[in-house]
């Protein structure tokens, strides 16, 4: 017997052995359905051949969904865990001095934020400067100041949670920081009845942190905590 049959019984006598290696096998599969196609020849129409095309097509598309499924599982587990971390240091100051350090602290880095401002609507902005010198995140600005802000020149309240791309950030807002931020996250805060609105600012320097594509329902979460807090401070 020559050495090409010795090699073919071998191969017969593995692939007898053991047929679920050759179907398991996505690359000789699609050597051994190619090599039907041509020996059918180019007149005939192999509709198993087709079904099969559509079905790896079918299943490639369903694989690449449930990895995209697992990946936003993932990324918003993620994003959970950071708003827990972030309430909780809100939380556990003792003072509104306490609180405003944290947020340039432990929440800001919980959130992986590069950039933290609280700002305040005043009808004495002016007046209220030396309030402002005592924390490196919060700001008190001109009444209005918020619904021309984030309100977009629209009449109608501005919405809870804005994302959005930046050339670069408002210098009233972020300061020596605000020519590097290239997003931002803005969320209006309503501190009741007599009081003026307030805006909780998140900016970061990588353009796709804050983008309109991305869910808002943890920041509008973590936004209405922050409010609640914040209200509780004022009075």
């Amino acid at each position: 017997m020559s050495s090409s049959a010795q090699l073919e019984d071998r191969l017969r006598a593995v692939i007898l052995e053991k047929p679920d290696v050759v179907l398991d096998d996505p690359s000789v599969m699609e050597a051994l359905v190619a090599a039907n196609d041509r020996a059918l020849g180019a007149n005939v129409v192999d509709m198993r051949g087709i079904a099969m095309s559509r079905l790896e097509a079918r299943l490639d598309r369903l694989e690449d969904t449930h990895r995209s499924v697992i990946a936003a599982a993932y990324e918003n587990l993620a994003g959970t865990n950071q708003i827990h971390r972030a309430v909780l240091a809100m939380l556990d100051p003792q003072d509104f001095k306490a609180f405003l350090a944290a947020l340039d602290g432990p929440v800001a880095e919980a959130l992986n934020v590069d950039a933290l401002a609280l700002v305040l609507e005043s009808n004495a902005a002016e007046e209220s400067q030396d309030v402002t010198r005592a924390s490196d995140v919060l700001r008190i600005l001109p009444a209005g100041f918020i619904q021309k802000y984030n309100g977009d020149g629209r009449s109608a309240p501005p919405p809870v949670v804005t994302l959005r791309q930046l050339h670069e950030g408002e210098p009233m807002i972020h300061g020596e920081q605000a020519s590097w931020l290239r997003s931002e996250a803005v969320m209006t805060l309503y501190l009741g009845p007599g009081r003026l609105p307030a805006m909780l600012v998140f900016g970061s320097e990588d353009p796709h942190q804050f983008t309109p594509q991305h869910g808002t329902d943890l920041l509008t979460f973590f936004s209405g905590v922050f409010e609640r807090t914040l209200r509780n401070w004022l009075a």
